[in-house]
């Protein structure tokens, strides 16, 4: 007996809602390079026998794309920098003793073509292992911006849906659960 149909609808609103401006957040911002955080933004509502709930679910680096990671020590990074500081000053991850991986960025540069340039702009000798290298550094050094991908989405999907519709449909459903109960007392 589904007793709460209403407010699961506007649930599985509020679901979709986010998982897809997330979506269209990863595209939009190039950060789809595999898809595969793309295709694991997951939302699941389940409906108990005295509750109701909604879990969101995505790889663990989703978090970091989406709330960015401080960098260890942004001193490290060269003078000539185009990009210098912290990337993400407010971020409650932060890169300690171990750096990122350099195969993953390694595989993202040989993806986009990325090659090593002089300071005049011509292509210099060096090889995709070392250009992972050098962006795993990087980003050790000065972290990950954040790009809130998620994070926007859920705020205004909850001033959407949570605050109107949600409360709406609730609404609807304890006066359908009141007037089923009381019937039953007659």
């Amino acid at each position: 007996m589904n007793d709460i149909k209403n407010t699961q609808i506007a649930l599985e609103k509020f679901r979709d809602y986010v998982i897809q401006q997330s979506r269209t957040n990863l595209t939009k911002d190039g950060k789809n390079a595999s898809g595969k955080l793309y295709n694991e933004i997951k939302g699941d509502v389940f409906v108990g026998a005295n509750s109701i709930g909604l879990n969101f679910t995505m790889p663990l680096y989703g978090m970091f794309q989406d709330k960015g990671v401080k960098g260890s020590d942004p001193s490290q990074v060269s003078k000539n920098a185009k990009i210098k500081g912290q990337q993400a000053p407010n971020s409650p991850y932060k890169f300690k003793s171990k750096r990122p991986p350099s195969l993953p960025l390694e595989l993202w540069a040989k993806s986009k073509n990325i090659r090593l340039r002089d300071k005049k702009g011509k292509y210099q000798k060096g090889s995709y292992k070392t250009i992972g290298m050098i962006i795993a550094k990087n980003i050790w050094a000065r972290g990950l911006r954040p790009s809130l991908f998620f994070t926007k989405p859920f705020e205004s999907g909850y001033k959407k849906f949570i605050d109107t519709e949600l409360i709406e449909a609730f609404g609807l459903d304890v006066e359908s659960l009141m007037k089923t109960s009381l019937k039953d007392i007659k």
